[in-house]
């Protein structure tokens, strides 16, 4: 399905990644790392799956001020005028308004999609022909998610129920309204969800016409509305910095899914493309493990490692240059970096979080 128009592509790039900790760090989270040994970083790698869907668009990153030079150096051909630096996390809402707000204001009232910066998808295609569907439907002015295809019933994603066609005569149209959304449910609710065939995993990728958007949210959030409209005003002006200094914290802490997705979803106006495109959010070192291939003995490795492994299937080894042997421990998950080292198991990997948790001020560098 060819695109019927540009789309103008915003990536919120934030976040700390604590279940990948001594990994991902708040200096370093994981959207500029490349876990995937690639050679690319996700942040690099979403640039690379978007960049065919915005031929005659555009991309901006939306990231804090102190991770800005990092993302201007992996990618320096957006230039600065495609990086949006938030003073400070104002969580997905109001970074993914104001880059829809400037976007309308340089380019008119055009399509802009966000998509995570730290996610991986295998399936390249699928990913293309979804995300031309939600174009298209976007020009109904409609709010469109893409949901991903359920694979087993997750407590780590929201979820999407999706209703009925938009266009039941269609053969070639997917999309579907959306009934509801639903935060992490509980094991026998997510089996519930998956035996009825109708829900799909939450990704937070959203497709809209800027303006629809920014419509809604003044409906459902009028006070961040005008903020972000203010700053947005004088995004291009020499007032930039002042106003942004000024406003920005002034503006409430919410989610898309929350500000607009769920009240809007309500009145009939999102719809949903469900789609399989081997998408996976690297959300702990177990679901980071499966991304990569595992040697003769069965363990996974990441970085310069020297591994010795003796008994140890389906272990995880992130080296930062020195031998590491695991023997007699399935599932063991090991990350050696210069100067913290974590052991735990692929079972405990969400865990991990509470470590960065407990770490106290004087320990503030680890973070």
């Amino acid at each position: 399905m060819p695109l019927t128009e540009p789309l103008h592509a915003i990536i919120p790039a934030g976040g700390a990644g604590t279940r990948l900790w001594p990994l991902s760090r708040r200096a370093a989270p994981k959207f500029l790392l490349d876990l995937t040994g690639s050679g690319r970083t996700l942040l690099q790698q979403t640039v690379d799956r978007l960049a065919p869907l915005t031929d005659g668009g555009s991309i901006s990153v939306v990231t804090g001020a102190v991770h800005a030079p990092a993302v201007l150096g992996q990618l320096p051909e957006l230039g600065e005028q495609s990086l949006l630096a938030e003073p400070s996390p104002r969580d997905s809402m109001a970074a993914i308004a104001l880059a829809a707000a400037v976007a309308r204001r340089r380019h008119g009232d055009v399509v802009v999609g966000s998509f995570a910066a730290d996610h991986v998808i295998t399936d390249r295609a699928a990913f293309e022909a979804a995300v031309r569907e939600a174009v298209a439907v976007a020009r109904e002015d409609y709010v469109v998610t893409i949901g991903i295809e359920a694979g087993h019933p997750s407590t780590a994603f929201g979820y999407i129920h999706a209703g009925e066609p938009l266009a039941p005569d269609d053969d070639a149209a997917t999309a579907r309204h959306v009934v509801g959304f639903t935060e992490k449910p509980d094991v026998a609710t997510a089996t519930e969800y998956l035996a009825t065939g109708e829900y799909r995993w939450n990704a937070g990728m959203f497709v809209v016409r800027a303006g629809v958007l920014l419509e809604h949210l003044a409906a459902q959030k009028p006070d961040l509305a005008a903020g972000v409209a203010q700053i947005a005003e004088a995004w291009d002006t020499p007032a930039r910095e002042e106003i942004l200094a000024r406003v920005w914290p002034t503006l409430e802490k919410i989610a898309i899914d929350h500000a607009i997705a769920e009240p809007v979803a309500a009145q009939g106006g999102v719809a949903v493309v469900p789609a399989a495109m081997g998408w996976d959010d690297v959300g702990d070192f177990d679901g980071l493990a499966e991304l990569l291939p595992a040697d003769a003995e069965g363990v996974h490795v990441l970085g310069d490692a020297d591994v010795l492994a003796d008994g140890a299937p389906g272990s995880f080894v992130v080296g930062s240059g020195r031998t590491v042997a695991v023997v007699g421990v399935p599932g063991l998950v090991v990350v050696d970096t210069p100067d913290a080292l974590l052991v735990t198991t692929r079972e405990h990997a969400q865990r991990v979080k509470h470590v960065v948790e407990s770490l106290g001020t004087e320990r503030e560098h680890l973070r």
